[in-house]
């Protein structure tokens, strides 16, 4: 599982031309699930999120988390971050997992976000053709991979 987690001071995802979603200041998350991923990935992820320590606390410093600063977080599910580039010009998704192993996981990790005390969680649409607008502050992006704890045999 790989969330790209960017800081923002707002976001929003449209869908057809209509504000389906938006946040004020905290994380713009694109998330892509893998295809041997489980819950286990998706939790250790979520946690990962909320306790990632990005927020600015008062002096400027990279000091806080999520949950300190009631931040609120905008969920993107996004198969395109497991594209495949060795070979051709075209990008290969066959590392991304199917829709409907990656939906549940996705939800799955939208869940322990929610109960995890962050003050407002959001998603876009899964599998919807959506465009979605931020402001990065800083800028600050963080990529979270599954793969750097070693759950699971490649």
């Amino acid at each position: 599982m790989r969330a790209l987690i960017q800081r923002v001071t707002w976001g929003k995802v449209n869908i057809s031309g209509k504000l389906f979603n938006e946040i004020k200041e905290g994380f713009v998350i694109l998330l892509g699930v893998w295809q041997k991923d489980s819950e286990k990935e998706a939790e250790i992820i979520a946690d990962k999120t909320v306790n990632l320590r990005v927020m600015s606390d008062k002096t400027g410093k990279m000091n806080l988390s999520i949950l300190d600063t009631k931040g609120e977080i905008l969920v993107i599910s996004q198969f395109t971050l497991y594209a495949d580039l060795k070979t051709g010009r075209r990008p290969s998704f066959l590392k991304s997992a199917k829709p409907e192993i990656a939906e549940k996981l996705y939800n799955h990790y939208v869940d322990k976000l929610k109960n995890s005390g962050v003050s407002k969680v959001v998603t876009g649409q899964f599998g919807a053709y959506m465009q979605v607008e931020l402001n990065n502050d800083g800028p600050v992006t963080i990529m979270i991979d599954s793969d750097d704890f070693k759950l699971f045999d490649t």
